[in-house]
């Protein structure tokens, strides 16, 4: 179990001093970021915390596993590692595009 958790869920005005400040009741906060999107800088609504160990990491996770913050339920879990990202899309025409037609 690693020590960096999850948060989904969360209310969208949610700043990352909040964030902190709700994981730090279960233990040491090492670090605490919420996921803006890149072009509006508007929160999506999940983020990360990392807890200084693995037993503080698990005590937030089973304490603060679907309880409500802010009208929406929270989900709170052990955090994946990040797959790697393939090349980007590429848009492209299907099919013969325009063209004139009669």
């Amino acid at each position: 179990m690693g020590s960096k958790i999850y948060v989904g869920g969360l209310p969208y005005s949610t700043t990352e001093q909040e964030l902190s400040g709700l994981f730090a009741a279960h233990g040491a906060v090492t670090s605490s970021r919420i996921i803006t999107d890149k072009f509006t800088g508007q929160s999506r609504g999940f983020g990360f915390v990392e807890m200084s160990s693995d037993a503080e990491a698990q005590a937030a996770i089973t304490a603060l596993n679907g309880t409500e913050l802010g009208g929406r339920t929270l989900t709170v879990n052990e955090a994946r590692p990040q797959e790697p990202r393939t090349g980007g899309g590429g848009g492209g025409r299907g099919g013969r595009g325009g063209g004139d037609r009669y």
